[in-house]
């Protein structure tokens, strides 16, 4: 499956299956020598009351993942499809929290992916007692000015004038590595078009450059967002296509709405 181009190997574990070890899903995730994709989600049965199903995440070098939009809308496609979620309002439950999500006429899902958290201490972000707009770290002798924020797992964010030109691959693994994001961080790089719409990349941990990040868009709105610099409720173009994010104010749920389509089904031969 794939949300806005961030594709995804589904299992679907609800009959007690165990789940892949961080091996069997870097093998899963190989594009040369697996399936390929960027993360592998697993679909498990409900942790909290009244929630259809639960999910786990892991990135394509095996680690675990604690939140994935884009993964959400593919888990909730996938049980709207099989029966199990009726209605056009129901919940699931991610590594993190449990999100309330509605099914859209146009065949988009939109899914609540909570409040953001600036605290550098839950981030985490080393270094900061406090929360800032703004924040600075040395990196190779070169200053790098970025917002941070956490929406279940950790996401900095730098603004360039021109994404195209942004350098990715570079210096996204650069602030990964630093020492400012202890347990790496999902890095976005951020253009403004105009009030109602950001282009942005993201190089995802344990993934590297993705075509869409749900979480990484909705971080990358918040802190836009939080400086005044867009409007609440922005159209987020990535390379894999658009996602909106609305966040009405400070103490709301940050929700996500877009895409999440079937490709291919298959077997695994061990």
């Amino acid at each position: 499956m794939h949300g806005a181009g961030n594709d995804f190997v589904v299992l679907d574990l609800r009959d007690g299956t165990p789940p892949p070890d961080a091996a069997l899903a870097a093998k899963l995730a190989d594009r040369h020598f697996g399936v390929g994709c960027d993360q592998i989600l697993t679909i498990e049965a409900p942790r909290a009351p009244g929630s259809v199903a639960s999910y786990r995440i892991w990135n394509a070098d095996g680690s675990n993942s604690q939140q994935c939009g884009n993964g959400a809308r593919c888990v909730a496609a996938w049980l709207v499809r099989d029966g199990a979620a009726q209605g056009r309002e129901f919940s699931i439950d991610s590594p993190v929290a449990t999100h309330v999500v509605e099914a859209l006429p146009n065949g988009d899902y939109a899914v609540a992916l909570g409040v953001p958290d600036f605290e550098p201490a839950r981030i985490p972000l080393a270094g900061f007692a406090t929360a800032q707009d703004i924040y600075e770290t040395d990196l190779e002798g070169h200053a790098v000015r970025f917002g941070a924020v956490s929406m279940g797992n950790p996401h900095a964010l730098i603004e360039v004038t021109d994404v195209d030109a942004a350098p990715v691959a570079a210096l996204g693994p650069q602030l990964q590595r630093s020492a400012a994001f202890p347990q790496s961080a999902n890095i976005g790089f951020a253009e403004i078009v105009s009030r109602d719409r950001i282009r942005l990349r993201v190089y995802e941990r344990g993934v590297g450059e993705t075509l869409a990040c749900g979480s990484g868009a909705c971080a990358a709105a918040a802190v836009l967002m939080r400086r005044g610099r867009v409007d609440r409720d922005v159209t987020v173009a990535l390379p894999g296509g658009d996602l909106r994010i609305r966040w009405p104010d400070g103490s709301a749920q940050v929700i996500m709405s877009g895409p999440a389509a079937f490709v291919f089904e298959g077997e695994w031969l061990v």
